[in-house]
């Protein structure tokens, strides 16, 4: 990469990140080029020109997110930790993406954007899905997850979890409980309400 190449670089992330910080507190619709330009501290003809549009930069943006979050998962996964450490992982990952965007704004983005949605389902088919399968087979060898459910029937309850963590995550953060929402939802994805750890004594 030449020294120009690194300063457009340089010039993307710095629009891609203003306009991330933007989307948590603003609806993508009511977001101009002009504020976005004044919050990166670049020009409008700056944005248009490394993105062509506001729909573009938002796609950018939020494709940017997702291979990030992806890569970071896969280099989690090649470490080979244990199923209660890839659970807590998920969802300490979950609860850092609901910082940044509301799982809701992102359903949106993809509503609206036919090509988001298409990255979406491709991103998750052919890196996501495999890494999940992959997961639950290195823990039923283990032990750690019992032979008698197929890693479809764990993925589907891990994905029950996952579509209600908004509005769980929303009442937690209204009461200032994050932290103890996570290790309460870790207890009982692992030993349900009845359930304990192998350490508690009766």
């Amino acid at each position: 990469m030449n020294g120009f190449e690194k300063r457009s670089a340089l010039i993307k992330e710095k629009i891609t990140s203003a306009t991330l910080e933007m989307l948590k507190t603003w609806e993508p619709k009511r977001m101009r080029i002009a504020d976005i330009a004044k919050a990166a501290n670049v020009s409008q003809v700056t944005i248009y020109k490394h993105f062509g549009s506001k729909e573009e930069l938002l796609r950018e943006t939020l494709k940017h997110l997702v291979e990030q979050s992806t890569s970071e998962f896969e280099a989690f996964i090649h470490q080979e930790p244990s199923m209660k450490e890839i659970v807590q992982y998920i969802l300490g990952m979950k609860k850092g993406t609901y910082t940044l965007l509301r799982p809701s704004l992102v359903q949106t983005l993809m509503i609206e954007d036919p090509e988001m949605f298409q990255y979406l389902q491709v991103q998750y088919a052919e890196r996501t899905l495999p890494l999940m399968v992959r997961m639950v087979e290195e823990g039923q060898a283990r032990g750690e997850i019992s032979s008698k459910v197929s890693a479809n029937a764990v993925l589907m309850y891990m994905q029950m979890y996952m579509k209600s963590m908004e509005e769980l995550l929303e009442q937690a953060k209204a009461e200032e409980s994050l932290d103890t929402f996570m290790e309460e939802t870790l207890h009982l994805f692992f030993y349900g309400i009845f359930g304990r750890d192998a350490g508690e004594q009766e």
